[in-house]
């Protein structure tokens, strides 16, 4: 008979200088390893012999592995296998899982168990002894789980789960922020801020009025009231076409404050345009949107100005004095204190809106033109000498700021017109008459719809098709 030779690898010590592990002590023991083959083999032949010279033994084929592989089994019942202890599941516990030493019996006489049935038995009590000792005093027993567990959560998730069980609160998702704060942090600075301003506010009305009734002051206001007398040849009034000019200049401003924010903040646009055999020179919808409406704001203004100075209303915005500058801080002073100035704007402008509505006119649209056009795709990229005189940063660092004065200047300015006088200045603005009427506020608010209804428009579904016409459209 063969003779069966089983030697059982050892490993690495478990501990730090000590013995191999398993211990000697702890190995099957070689003669049962030995014999156990050599008996199943018998009893296997044995089984096919009989099969196989009475059709009668048929009924025994099913019994027999059972009595065969029964040495083996017993064989392995008499060893006991230690359970490999790891780390505690709680803090200060004790190692894991607890002190036991399963045994794994495998009798096929006693039990129709296997080896694979009997592990994940020992494995649940062990399990049930585990989430016994993480649970907390406090807590009623876990719900017995229906599988064997074989992987466990992290420290984190057991933390958690520690955490709900004492009702203690759990830590909540990081919640979303728009730019640098959550949603909660603009409010409290919106609301704060709002609250500082006002303060603010309120202190500087107090402290103006208060300089205002000192007699110096008083002499100043007398001296100089807020507005300087206009050359006799300066016109009165507002004609018809500075209504339309004012409704073309306020629709394409609303709409190139909206398109330039949308430049700064795309990042993955959803159509490009380009010139007619010119792929080179692709730029994304929005931005030929953006500089579109740049060049139609361009020739409305240079209309203005040409207009402006062949019928003599720029007298009305550009100073002819220099009294000016102290009637300007006259009027500026009046407004803080809130007993503003007399409103003449059908036939003078106060000073301080003169200044307005000149910076705004010949430096801030300037500016926001010269820097536009460097920005552009129509700047010549290959002239070196050019770039290096006027560098894009240069453009950049203009551009953004022009707008925000812009956006300033356009609150500003709607805040007066209805705090000193709505319906009178509307008229002005877009009835070209002195009258106290509605007529001017009508026409204010459909110019109104006429602007909201381009900004629903100005998408990608309108603008394609418009883009087409001067270039080509791809969304690659």
């Amino acid at each position: 008979m063969a003779t069966y030779s089983a030697t059982l690898r050892r490993g690495l010590p478990r501990l730090t200088g000590g013995d191999p592990w398993p211990p000697l002590d702890r190995l099957p023991d070689p003669q049962a390893m030995e014999t156990a083959p050599a008996e199943a083999a018998a009893a296997s032949a044995s089984v096919n012999s009989a099969s196989v010279s009475s059709p009668a033994a048929t009924s025994v084929v099913t019994s027999a592995p059972a009595a065969a592989v029964a040495p083996a089994a017993r064989a392995i019942t008499a060893t006991e296998v230690t359970v490999r202890r790891g780390l505690p599941r709680t803090k200060g516990g004790a190692p894991w899982p607890a002190q036991s030493v399963v045994a794994v019996a495998v009798a096929a006489a006693a039990s129709d168990a296997t080896v694979a049935d009997a592990v994940p038995q020992a494995a649940a009590t062990d399990l049930t002894a585990v989430e016994a000792e993480i649970q907390p005093a406090t807590a009623g027993p876990l719900s017995p789980i229906p599988y064997v567990r074989t992987v466990f959560p992290g420290a984190a998730a057991q933390k958690w789960n520690r955490d709900r069980l004492r009702g203690e609160p759990v830590a909540a998702a990081e919640p979303r922020r728009v730019g640098p704060f959550t949603r909660a942090q603009w409010a409290v600075v919106v609301l704060g801020g709002g609250a500082a301003l006002v303060a603010a506010l309120g202190l500087a009305v107090a402290f103006v009025r208060w300089m205002l009734s000192l007699d110096p002051l008083q002499d100043f206001l007398t001296t100089y009231p807020g507005a300087y007398a206009l050359p006799e040849s300066a016109p009165v009034g507002f004609p018809v076409w500075m209504n339309w000019q004012h409704f073309f200049n306020v629709f394409f401003m609303v709409l190139i404050i909206r398109s330039g924010l949308a430049v700064r903040r795309e990042t993955r646009p959803s159509a490009y345009w380009a010139p007619r055999n010119r792929s080179d020179r692709k730029i994304n919808l929005t931005l030929w949107f953006h500089q579109s409406l740049d060049i139609l704001w361009l020739v409305n203004g240079v209309a203005f100005v040409v207009l402006l100075f062949a019928t003599g209303h720029w007298m009305r915005i550009v100073p002819t004095s220099w009294e000016v500058l102290p009637n300007a801080l006259s009027a500026g002073l009046q407004y803080v204190s809130l007993d503003w100035p007399t409103e003449h704007g059908w036939v003078n402008y106060n000073s301080l809106q003169q200044l307005a509505y000149f910076v705004t006119v010949f430096i801030a649209a300037p500016l926001a033109a010269i820097s536009g056009v460097r920005m552009s795709g129509i700047w010549p990229k290959n002239a070196e000498a050019l770039n290096r005189a006027y560098p894009v940063e240069w453009a950049r660092a203009v551009h953004f700021p022009v707008m925000l004065y812009f956006v300033l200047f356009i609150i500003g300015h709607v805040a007066l017109v209805f705090a000193t006088g709505a319906l009178r200045n509307l008229n002005h603005m877009y009835g070209a008459s002195d009258s106290v009427s509605w007529a001017g506020f009508w026409i204010f608010a459909a110019s109104l719809l006429v602007i909201a209804a381009a900004w629903i428009a100005a998408r990608p579904l309108v603008l394609a098709p418009i883009a087409r016409l001067f270039g080509t459209v791809s969304s690659r």
